[in-house]
């Protein structure tokens, strides 16, 4: 399975970027699949996730800005950020769980990776 995370980029504050990760192997909707991001000097955290269902989590801190959806047609996962904030500023992950348990927000539930993608919010 290959993940390759595409999308990022600078934007003002309170703008808008989608974010994509085409997923190689097995369909988009075979997996749980998850956002993270990581800024410098910081741990990795979650920002959202998708379940094989299509039921969506995120973080508090993204939620009610960011959306999680899937194209299955383009076997492609997606995040689309509104309304950025300077704080929104990060690498971009996406992830994928092998196993067939619940998704989850742990980083360690993740078997696979994208590459990131650079996000830069300006204020």
């Amino acid at each position: 399975v290959q993940l390759q995370a595409s999308g990022g980029g600078s934007v003002q504050a309170g703008g808008s970027l989608r974010l994509s990760c085409a997923v190689s192997g097995r369909t988009v909707s075979s997996y749980n699949m998850a956002w993270f991001r990581q800024a410098p000097g910081k741990e990795r955290e979650f920002v959202g996730d998708i379940s094989r269902s299509a039921s969506t989590n995120y973080a508090d801190s993204v939620k009610g800005r960011f959306t999680i959806s899937r194209d299955s047609a383009k076997n492609t996962l997606y995040l689309q950020m509104d309304s950025l904030k300077p704080q929104d500023t990060a690498v971009y992950y996406c992830a994928a769980d092998r196993s067939i348990g619940f998704v989850s927000a742990r980083r360690t539930a993740y078997d696979y990776w994208g590459q990131g993608t650079q996000v830069t919010v300006s204020s």
